[in-house]
């Protein structure tokens, strides 16, 4: 259940009962400060530990309130759980993914959810770490969730003749899943550690820095070796959540929103869109639409009238005359927001910003 339906639950159940709206709302700010405690009680006692009674009192909620929204620890965790789940998919969503190639997909999804565990790294622990000692209920949402990312992985054997290999089956993406989550999971174990004080830890580099040798494992049984390769020297795309919007273009070049005073939204298509102008001067719409995984024409001609009608990009080709192709070239003040991004990314590659 997302947020937002689990918002409606609780206003439908309240008119049942006869609650006032006034009544809902504070029944919704109760679970959600019950929520946020049962996060603090797992990591510090262990999901095995926790009772009822260490939520409520980090939550300064009665026990009789926590029985009104939940029917116990586990359906506590369990909405947590669904909430977290809720949450990464609408960065996802955010971020534009629709219409790319299988395997921007697979990239732009998996720095969404990397991204949202660095910035939350106790709900990270919960989900990841302290999930796999619940009890039947949230270990069948666990198993849900992970379903779901297997399927987007199993999605790979329709791509680059994937299909025909042998030995490429479903159970390759459940063991990549298996095989990314466990690596997750140990660097969790030694930011956990780390946080604790433990000195013989050396501090845990971001979650998102590992993206290019996850894509690399992921890519390798369906691209090949050739594409393995190239995921591990690209750059991270910056997220269109991780940017704090505001403030002015000059601040784009110092890890500021690259974005600043351009009346558009960035997302990972914009940013790779960006990046293959600038480094590919002159570059077409296809050859344009081949970099960013954008196999629809019709998307990447709109995308680029829109970055055109902005002032970040120009045709300097006669691709507005039919049959003729399109030369793209970014505008001074593109050039300004392409840096900005840049910047920005080798930023969040170096774990400034979080």
């Amino acid at each position: 259940m997302t947020p937002t339906r689990a918002r409606q639950g609780l206003r439908s159940s309240g008119a049942r009962r006869g609650l006032s709206p006034a009544r809902v709302r504070v029944s919704e700010m109760q679970r959600s400060r019950l929520l946020r405690a049962a996060v603090v009680a797992v990591n510090e006692e262990g999901y095995a530990n926790v009772t009822v009674a260490h939520i409520t009192e980090r939550a300064r909620v009665s026990r009789r309130t926590f029985y009104d929204l939940f029917e116990n620890r586990e359906a506590c965790l369990g909405a947590l759980i669904e909430d977290v789940v809720a949450s990464i998919e609408g960065e996802i969503a955010r971020a534009d993914l629709d219409g790319l190639s299988w395997r921007e997909r697979v990239r732009g999804g998996l720095v969404a959810i990397l991204s949202f565990f660095d910035r939350e790294p106790a709900l990270a622990r919960v989900c990841v770490v302290q999930s796999l000692r619940g009890g039947p209920d949230v270990l069948r949402r666990r198993e849900e969730v992970l379903a779901r990312l297997v399927a987007v992985l199993d999605d790979g054997r329709e791509e680059g003749g994937a299909s025909s290999r042998g030995g490429v089956t479903e159970l390759t993406a459940e063991g990549l899943i298996g095989a990314s989550l466990a690596i997750v999971y140990a660097r969790l174990q030694r930011g956990d550690a780390a946080s604790r004080g433990d000195t013989s830890v050396v501090d845990a580099l971001s979650l998102t820095s590992l993206t290019g040798e996850l894509m690399s494992m992921i890519v390798l049984p369906y691209l090949g070796a050739a594409a393995a390769r190239r995921e591990l020297s690209r750059a991270l795309p910056v997220q269109a959540g991780s940017i704090s919007h505001g403030g002015t273009p000059a601040q784009a070049s110092s890890g500021g929103d690259p974005l600043a005073g351009v009346p558009m939204r960035l997302t990972y298509r914009t940013a790779l869109v960006l990046g293959c102008i600038a480094e590919q001067p002159g570059a077409s719409n296809r050859v344009i639409g081949d970099h960013a995984g954008v196999s629809d024409q019709g998307q990447i001609s709109k995308l680029l009238a829109r970055l055109e009608r902005l002032g970040l990009a120009a045709n300097t080709g006669d691709g507005h005359l039919k049959g003729e192709p399109n030369a793209w070239r970014l505008t001074p003040k593109g050039v300004q927001v392409e840096h900005g991004i840049r910047a920005h990314t080798q930023t969040h590659d170096n774990g400034v910003v979080a």
